[in-house]
């Protein structure tokens, strides 16, 4: 079931079920769809690329996204996590140089930040704080780099590429991984912009950053772990993580307390229909899931995918 069909019903199942259809297909045999963002102007989604870095765009009501950044265009190679502030500029992570950050009613490139050093990387997502600063995670490093307004406005002056900024390095907090290991992943931003809540995905674990100190903290988990947690969204209290490898197939949803520091498992989805899921945007009481199919020839398995790719529409979790 495409858009035209899915967004006609708004209120969760009456079961108590969840519902999952397909809110929009991706052009393209090798897209491995990976990240997803609103913007909050307009309410049309962007979704990025891994292969190529190709970012696409659905306007609401629409059955197929439409390419609206080429793939490898402004030398970007991979697009993964990607976020649009209110000043409707779109930020864009590349997994192996950093990030670009585009006007969008433009698209014309504003600036582009770089990891400043030659270090295995994997610049992955992104959050974005109330007061305009950019935190990103880098996966195999456990550092947050931070982008502020200020900063942004400089490089858009200077051209060329800045060097990101670490802020903060969970390196020594995290539990401790064998070398070159994902750990770091979807992050997401308080809803006062005090604090930062960044999954560990290999070790289960979440932790608060508080802002802007700095100090970080394990949340007290119950009911269960985000172990290959990977995107996150967190509205009103409530965060839900996709799990696209172990126990592939899932999305978790969490009640997390008023200062970020504990979290508890409501719910758990696992269904073959959310494709390897890589993060999810919450979007007028649904869930929109981006399908990677990162298993089925993606860089996390051998075979094919189905296409053509497409976006889930989760109702009713």
């Amino acid at each position: 079931m495409l858009l035209g069909s899915a967004v006609q019903a708004t209120a969760a199942p009456a079961d108590g079920r969840a519902r999952i259809s397909t809110a929009f297909e991706i052009p393209g045999d090798r897209v491995y769809p990976e990240g997803i963002t609103a913007d909050p102007h307009t309410g049309d989604l962007y979704v990025g690329s891994f292969e190529g870095g190709a970012i696409f765009r659905a306007k609401p009501g629409q059955r197929v996204a439409e390419e609206f950044l080429p793939a490898r265009g402004d030398g970007r190679t991979q697009a993964l996590g990607l976020e649009v502030d209110q000043a409707r500029r779109l930020w864009v992570m590349d997994r192996l140089t950093g990030l670009a950050v585009y006007d969008i009613p433009s698209r014309r490139l504003l600036a582009r930040f770089v990891v400043p050093n030659q270090l295995p990387r994997l610049v992955n997502d992104v959050a974005i704080t109330p007061d305009g600063t950019a935190y990103i995670t880098e996966s195999r490093q456990a550092v947050v780099y931070r982008v502020t307004p200020e900063q942004l406005a400089e490089a858009g002056e200077q051209g060329g590429e800045v060097p990101l900024t670490p802020a903060f390095d969970l390196s020594k907090v995290v539990e401790p991984h064998e070398p070159n290991t994902i750990t770091l992943n979807g992050i997401v931003a308080g809803p006062s912009g005090r604090y930062l809540l960044t999954v560990d995905m290999t070790g289960g674990d979440l932790y608060r950053i508080a802002l802007p100190s700095g100090k970080v903290d394990k949340v007290a988990l119950s009911g269960g772990d985000l172990l290959t947690g990977d995107g996150m969204e967190l509205q009103n209290g409530t965060l839900w993580a996709v799990h696209p490898i172990t126990n592939a197939n899932a999305v978790s949803r969490w009640r997390i307390g008023s200062d970020g520091r504990t979290a508890r498992l409501t719910r758990r989805l696992t269904d073959p229909a959310l494709g390897t899921p890589t993060t999810l945007l919450r979007k007028d009481g649904k869930l929109y899931v981006v399908r990677s199919q990162f298993d089925k020839g993606g860089p996390t398995g051998p075979g094919t995918p189905q296409l053509p790719f497409s976006v889930a529409l989760v109702r009713g979790f």
